[in-house]
């Protein structure tokens, strides 16, 4: 009898959603589809219970505003809704394949940065199932036309509403509560503090991320009525826990007074200067300042979804980039102490050059807010020669030369010039226009000598042809300064800004190519290079060397090192410091020191931590470690991110006095 009870509920409970909800089920599967596959093509946990649970509970939560409408108008909010998430879908994916993170809608004033980039974007980013999501609405209509067809709109049901509304949110808040259960156990501190936005979607699915997102994305609007004393506290004690004592070295004070010429080279990686093509460098302009000037060889970018902005950021202030929106658009009108305003103290000039768009990244703006006097952008070039995204950096350096003569002419005292390059950009494009540099192979087989194809007309041939040509144009710029005497009592500092988002495959071609059988080699295989998921983020370092014409130093740092120590080691040996540095002076660390990374990872001499994962990589296996040492560390990343984001979104450097 009981049994006979059961089943009679559970044959009306399907008629009932049979005549009243089947378009409410039909909504839910294809959009909950769509995150999943989602989830496949980025972070690829497509197994996981948590994010499945909680993109439904947010799918039948919001599918409850239908019932508030008559059936036969329904399929138009669960079209219009339908579309909106197929667009967050179809945005996240491709966002996730050039930042490996998600978007944010604090993020949508640097959109319109994506004209100047477009043919990077769709040459380089975005991927044909990137639009697979559009099946979803097309779907959901061709169902809702079967509905229709079989006759179950034509009538209006009465029910009562209100138990249906308790019904569907119980059922919805259940949902989410059992997807918490197989969550990792810090997966709430991320959803609240959205430093590693990667993280979130694995636990929450792309649904619940976007609407967190959206609510967090308010922050800053109202930062001046909530928090502010926390974050005010919090910023306090950490400087009067971290005092700094005022320590030297042996190059403490070395470039004091001299002039500062700054090269910040776009895309520029560590791993081509370590390469040769039927024995010709890829880089020899760049490999010879490494080994006559200091050369940081294990040193990192820290960048945001800001990339080239917040490497200028965080190399001028020693802050992180912020964790919501970036700082040159989101937060340019913050007081900042940098490395153009502490040499302006000093008396030097300080002027920026770029051959781009000056409003590009709002620098216009955020360079007078960072301390230069003056920002020459492409007004002030004749664009002669254009490569890739704009004037080629050949010619760029040259007409630059000529500015500088016309600087030391008119300002008195030491200057300081910043010059942002260009050429090298993704999508590594207009080769034609580059000189030919060989990305094939000679191998000898037998009597025979063979050119391999090898990288050419790949992802990474390009890319290491037009860091080829990025190596020419600082070499012959070098000429020009040492010929126009600009090179005089002066020190050059060259950074690469970001790595090139070139892909895990790109890198394994790279290495693991065999000439001999003209294959990619396996793990199976002799001569195979190990190479996974870390050992590719390991390998994003960027070159970072400082070098003088009247001085060699034939130094090579390898301690890990990351952007934000430039300040406090660079200031060292200008004789500036600023107060509020989250950095270290490299040549002042008694133990190792830490790189950390906006989403909480962070890299160490001994390990390399993930923290969308928190998984471990053991880079020196001869090193015991402690779960204590981890702990200190995990908790030190998240310190430092915390009072950076605290600084920049309350503007608390008008408050604090270390």
């Amino acid at each position: 009898m009981k049994a006979m009870k059961i089943k009679e509920s559970i044959k009306n409970n399907f008629n009932e959603i049979r005549k009243n909800y089947l378009l409410v089920v039909f909504f839910v599967i294809f959009n909950l589809i769509n995150s999943t596959i989602l989830r496949l093509v980025t972070v690829k946990n497509i197994l996981s219970i948590s994010p499945l649970l909680v993109d439904l509970s947010f799918l039948i939560a919001i599918s409850l505003f239908s019932l508030f409408l008559k059936r036969t108008k329904r399929i138009k909010y669960f079209m219009a809704v339908t579309i909106i998430l197929t667009i967050i879908c179809i945005i996240n994916s491709i966002y996730y394949h050039y930042y490996s993170s998600f978007a944010s809608v604090s993020l949508l004033a640097t959109a319109v940065f994506a004209a100047d980039v477009g043919d990077a974007i769709v040459e380089n980013v975005i991927k044909i199932v990137d639009f697979i999501y559009i099946l979803s609405p097309i779907c959901l209509y061709l169902s809702y036309r079967i509905i229709k067809k079989r006759g179950y709109l034509k009538r209006e049901i009465k029910v009562e509403k209100k138990k249906i509304i308790k019904k569907v949110l119980l059922s919805s808040l259940c949902i989410f509560v059992v997807g918490g259960i197989f969550m990792p156990i810090n997966s709430w501190a991320r959803l609240f503090k959205l430093w590693n936005r990667e993280s979130v979607v694995m636990s929450y699915g792309i649904y619940f991320y976007q609407l967190d997102d959206f609510i967090q994305s308010l922050t800053p609007q109202i930062t001046n009525l909530f928090g502010h004393d926390n974050a005010l506290k919090s910023v306090t004690d950490y400087y009067e826990e971290n005092k700094r004592e005022k320590t030297s070295n042996q190059f403490t004070g070395i470039f004091e007074g001299k002039n500062v010429i700054v090269i910040h080279a776009e895309s520029m990686q560590t791993f081509p200067m370590n390469l040769k093509f039927n024995d010709q460098e890829v880089t020899p302009n760049m490999n010879k300042l490494a080994s006559e000037g200091i050369f940081f060889s294990n040193f990192y970018s820290q960048v945001g979804v800001g990339t080239s902005s917040d490497a200028e950021f965080t190399f001028n202030t020693s802050l992180m980039p912020s964790t919501s929106g970036t700082v040159f658009v989101n937060y340019f009108n913050r007081t900042y102490v940098s490395i153009p305003q502490l040499l302006k103290e000093k008396g030097y000039y300080t002027y920026s050059m770029h051959g781009n768009t000056g409003d590009f990244w709002n620098r216009n703006t955020m360079h007078k807010n960072l301390g230069y006097d003056k920002f020459y952008s492409k007004d002030s070039y004749v664009i002669d020669e254009t490569i890739g995204l704009g004037l080629s950096d050949k010619s760029f350096f040259s007409q630059s030369v000529e500015i500088m003569k016309e600087v030391k002419e008119n300002e008195e005292g030491p200057f300081y010039t910043l010059l942002i390059t260009l050429t090298n950009h993704t999508p590594f494009s207009d080769l034609e226009l580059i000189d030919e540099f060989p990305t094939t192979i000679d191998v000898q087989i037998g009597n025979q000598t063979i050119t391999r194809e090898y990288l050419n007309n790949t992802t990474m041939g390009n890319y290491l042809r037009s860091v080829h040509y990025a190596d020419e144009a600082i070499g012959e710029f070098i000429e020009k300064l040492d010929k126009e005497g600009l090179l005089e009592n002066t020190v050059l500092i060259i950074y690469g800004d970001h790595d090139a988002r070139l892909e895990y495959n790109d890198y394994n071609l790279l290495y693991n190519y065999d000439p001999i059988s003209d294959r990619i080699l396996t793990e199976e295989d002799e001569g195979y290079v190990t190479y996974n998921k870390y050992t590719y983020e390991l390998d994003k370092k960027v070159p970072f060397i400082v070098w003088t014409k009247d001085q060699s130093f034939n130094l090579t740092v390898d301690t890990p090192m990351g952007m934000i120590d430039v300040l406090p080691t660079i200031g060292n040996m200008l004789g500036i410091e600023s107060p509020y540095q989250l950095g270290t002076d490299i040549f002042s660390i008694e133990e190792d020191n830490m790189v950390v990374f906006i989403d909480g990872s962070f890299l160490t001499s001994k390990i390399y931590y993930n923290g969308s994962k928190g998984e471990l990589y053991f880079i020196n296996n001869n090193e015991p470690i402690t779960e204590d040492y981890i702990k200190q560390h995990v908790d030190k990343s998240s310190k430092i991110i915390e009072i950076s984001n605290n600084i920049i979104s309350y503007d608390l450097i008008k408050e604090v006095k270390p």
